[in-house]
C-alpha cells in the first residue's frame, strides 16, 4: 500500500496567541477567495458541508471523493473511493465515528470492509477521536507522519515520509512532508486520470493562509515547505481540500505568498 521512505511501504486568525487555544479549535482566515466550483455528472462540487449534514460529493473518471464535517470544531474528512476496486482511503478520522462509518458505507456497497486505510495528516487531538473506534470496526491499516506518529492513540503501520506513495486500489497518493504547524504534518497529493490534481492539506493549509504555528521557526518551515513541496510543484487549477472549513485552489492562494510571509502567520 505504501512505497517510499525507509519502510515498505489550525489556522491563525490574527497574531500568534501567547497562549494557544484547544489544538485546532476553529481558526478561519476569514472567507475564501475561491469562487469555481466543479462541475460532475451533472452535480456541482462546491466542498460546502455542514456538521450533521450530507456528504459533498465529486465524482472523477477514476475515483470519488466524499468530505463530510464532524464535530463542534467543523472538521473535515475526505472519503476518497477508487471507481475500478472499490478500495477506499479516509483521511482524518476526526470525530463521531458513527457518521464516520457512515460515510465509508455510502462509497462501499459492500460494506465497511473496504477501507484499507485511514490516514492522518497530524497529531491533534480533534484529526484523530474517532481513529480507534473506525479501525476497530472495519479493520483499516493506519497511517501517518513518521514525526507525529508516537503522538498517536493507535498504533500506526505505516510512518510517512515526503516523497511516499500511497496505493489504494489502482490510485496513488504522493505524501508531502509539511513541518511546522505539527513536526509530522503531511499532506496528499492525488492526480486523477483526467489531469486534475486534489491536494489534502490538513491544517498546514487553509484558504487565506497558513495553519497555525507557535514560534517564528516553525512558521518559517512551514512556509518554506508549502512554497517548495504544493505551490512550486502544483498548477493554480490544483484543488486544496483542507482540514477545517470550506476549499480553495492553488491559484487562489499563490498571489498571497508574499504578504503571509510578510505578516507573519
Amino acid at each position: 500500500m505504501l512505497s517510499g521512505g525507509t519502510d515498505s511501504l489550525g489556522r491563525n486568525d490574527g497574531k500568534r496567541p501567547a497562549a494557544a487555544p484547544e489544538p485546532d479549535s476553529r481558526e478561519h482566515h476569514g472567507p475564501p477567495r475561491v469562487t469555481t466550483n466543479w462541475q460532475t455528472r451533472g452535480m456541482v462540487y462546491t466542498g460546502d458541508v455542514l456538521v450533521a449534514g450530507p456528504s459533498d460529493v465529486r465524482e472523477l473518471p477514476d475515483l470519488t471523493i466524499r468530505k463530510a464535517s464532524v464535530s463542534a470544531q467543523d472538521n473535515n474528512a475526505y472519503l476518497i473511493t477508487c471507481a475500478q476496486t472499490g478500495e477506499q482511503l479516509l483521511i482524518d478520522a476526526a470525530d463521531d465515528a458513527p457518521r464516520l462509518l457512515r460515510l465509508v458505507a455510502e462509497g462501499s456497497p459492500d460494506g465497511p470492509g473496504n477501507l484499507g486505510l485511514v490516514v492522518t495528516t497530524h497529531q491533534h487531538w480533534d484529526h484523530h477521536r474517532a481513529l480507534a473506534e473506525v479501525v476497530a470496526a472495519t479493520g483499516a491499516g493506519t497511517a501517518a507522519g513518521r514525526d507525529d506518529v508516537s503522538a498517536l492513540p493507535v498504533g500506526i503501520d505505516h510512518q510517512l515520509d515526503d516523497g511516499d506513495q500511497i496505493k489504494i486500489g489502482r490510485l496513488n497518493l504522493e505524501v508531502a512532508h509539511l513541518r511546522g504547524h505539527t513536526p509530522g504534518s503531511v499532506a496528499l497529493v492525488l492526480i486523477s486520470s483526467d489531469g486534475s490534481r486534489h491536494v489534502f492539506t490538513g491544517d498546514s493549509l487553509f484558504p487565506g493562509g497558513p495553519g497555525r504555528t507557535m514560534t517564528p521557526e516553525n512558521f518559517t518551515s512551514l512556509m518554506d515547505d508549502l512554497e517548495a513541496r504544493i505551490f512550486a510543484p502544483l498548477p493554480d487549477s490544483t484543488w486544496i481540500y483542507p482540514g477545517h472549513g470550506k476549499d480553495s485552489t492553488i491559484g487562489a492562494e499563490r498571489p498571497h505568498l508574499a504578504e503571509w510571509r510578510q505578516r507573519g502567520w
